[in-house]
């Protein structure tokens, strides 16, 4: 196929694919309109007043009203003396009293419902729909436009070539007249849906507390947390720079309007994976109390600022206990991702240090007074030292196995298991769950760290020797996920006087380096 006719063709499928897409929307608003209509019809049915009109008069037409008076009338023509007419006339108060209760209700639907229905089916999507219409030929107009300029760039004829000029003038004319009924379209959109009471719309999830998120819900795991992760255990596991590369302002305020309307239907953004972690990163940014919380702040720093190494895991492990069952259990969600990328460092480059860096500071952050910015990076140090050895060891941390389609709102990923980089190496946990004999292949008995007891010193029967924050921000360094390009062993040295089992550090040609001030 000729260039020129291949371009043709791509703007021929792009048009019938923009037709087909146009069609649904239009179909979907034809039935919201018709099903609104029909519900404000039926309402109206079911009411016992005069739709329309004031408080007064429709107290006087309701049946209960007209009742209560007859009642009222009989017991004093029977007069106080007759048991009969002081029981008509109490029972007169009692339905008159009803009618203005059935009275006051019958305003609220008509005010809080039927209104609102109304409005949306009678005028709103009607509205929509003439707009969407000239928006559809607007475009039309333009795809043409544009095809006589492409024809004419590309033409050896002098005359269609002297045209070019022209033609591009009324094809940039055609763009700001589709771009500017976009906007009217959209303007229109935004006014529909503010326009509509509270109690109809879907609360968003970004900005909103996570306990009340969950709560509204219904759900354990946040759904931007869980949507995005299973999108990006679709797609985005080798996608170098996850997390640090920015994605396009659009795209990205897409995807947040989606996971705030709480849909599932988000096929389109799995081939932008750097558009859902930037989704997943405002989601954690914008929660009005981090992940890990204020009130731990304190006690998450004093951790991270242990000098042993086995005592600041265990203290680290202890702050993580003390966090609400909620944030528990998302940032045991996170975490268990994080930890699966982190398999993943030789393509994605992003290795648990990195990872800590241009996520940590989202996770948590102390309460005090400034912009984001500053208080980022007056706690990106802490933060740093506190989230990349939960990442490492993960498993330890969090022993259970997380099922990351928590709600089964997402398809599970198609892609096959990431390969365990060395088959036959044997992978322990940190420090003392290496074993009591010096054997670094044997393990101890109990499966996990018994949790400290607080009123005692936090000690370890053995402890590995981890590197420090400046030498592992280059080497992937975990007992539990090891990536790698050469050999990695965990050793155990039998000799008292030696320090307990080193890790042999991976190869920094894998490592991407980071910048911490252009990440946060």
């Amino acid at each position: 196929m000729y260039p020129l006719q291949s371009q043709l063709a791509c703007f021929v499928c792009a048009d019938f694919i923009t037709f087909c897409v146009h069609i649904q929307i239009e179909r979907r608003l034809e039935l919201v309109r018709l099903v609104s209509h029909n519900t404000h019809k039926r309402l109206v049915s079911c009411l016992q007043g005069q739709l329309g009109t004031d408080t007064e008069k429709r107290h006087k037409k309701l049946p209960l009203t007209m009742l209560s008076q007859a009642m009222q009338e009989g017991g004093s023509q029977l007069g106080d003396e007759s048991l009969i007419g002081k029981m008509m006339d109490v029972c007169g108060e009692a339905e008159s009293r009803l009618a203005a209760e059935l009275m006051h209700y019958e305003v609220q639907i008509e005010r809080d419902i039927m209104d609102p229905l109304n409005q949306l089916a009678e005028v709103e999507i009607p509205n929509i729909l003439k707009q969407r219409k000239q928006l559809a030929k607007l475009v039309l107009d333009y795809d043409s436009a544009k095809t006589r300029w492409y024809q004419a760039t590309k033409s050896n004829n002098q005359a269609m070539a002297a045209k070019t000029d022209s033609l591009k003038d009324e094809m940039d004319e055609a763009l700001n007249k589709v771009e500017i009924c976009k906007v009217d379209l959209s303007t229109l959109s935004v006014k529909t849906l503010t326009s509509l009471p509270d109690c109809w719309m879907e609360k968003p999830a970004f900005g909103m507390a996570l306990e009340e998120h969950l709560k509204r819900s219904n759900r354990e795991i946040a759904l931007p947390l869980e949507a995005c992760v299973m999108m990006l255990l679709e797609t985005g596991m080798k996608e170098e720079g996850l997390f640090r590369i920015a994605a396009g302002a659009s795209k990205l305020k897409k995807l947040k309007a989606a996971l705030d309307c709480s849909t599932s239907q988000l096929e389109e953004f799995y081939s932008d994976p750097h558009a859902v972690a930037g989704a997943l990163k405002s989601y954690l940014r914008e929660l009005p109390e981090p992940l890990m919380t204020f009130g731990l702040y304190d006690e998450w720093t004093q951790a991270s600022n242990v000098s042993d190494p086995d005592k600041r895991l265990q203290a680290l492990w202890v702050t993580c206990d003390h966090l609400p069952k909620t944030h528990k259990a998302n940032l045991r969600y996170l975490v268990k991702f994080l930890a699966k990328l982190a398999q993943n460092s030789e393509v994605n480059k992003m290795t648990p240090s990195n990872i800590a860096i241009v996520l940590g500071p989202n996770l948590l952050w102390a309460k005090t007074e400034g912009t984001l910015a500053e208080m980022a990076a007056a706690t990106s140090v802490h933060v740093v030292a506190i989230i990349e050895p939960i990442i490492q060891h993960a498993d330890w941390f969090f022993p259970e196995e997380v099922d990351f389609n928590v709600s089964g709102m997402f398809a599970m990923p198609t892609h096959s298991a990431t390969p365990d980089p060395d088959p036959v190496l044997d992978r322990k946990r940190p420090g003392s769950l290496v074993g009591q004999d010096g054997d670094s292949h044997t393990p101890r008995k109990d499966r996990y760290l018994p949790r400290p007891n607080l009123s005692l010193p936090l000690t370890l029967s053995s402890r590995p020797k981890t590197l420090s924050r400046q030498e592992s921000r280059g080497p992937v360094v975990s007992a539990l996920y090891v990536v790698a390009n050469e050999s990695i062993t965990v050793t155990e040295t039998p000799t008292e006087d030696l320090p307990s089992p080193d890790f042999k550090a991976v190869s920094q040609s894998n490592v991407a380096p980071i910048n911490p001030v252009i990440d946060q």
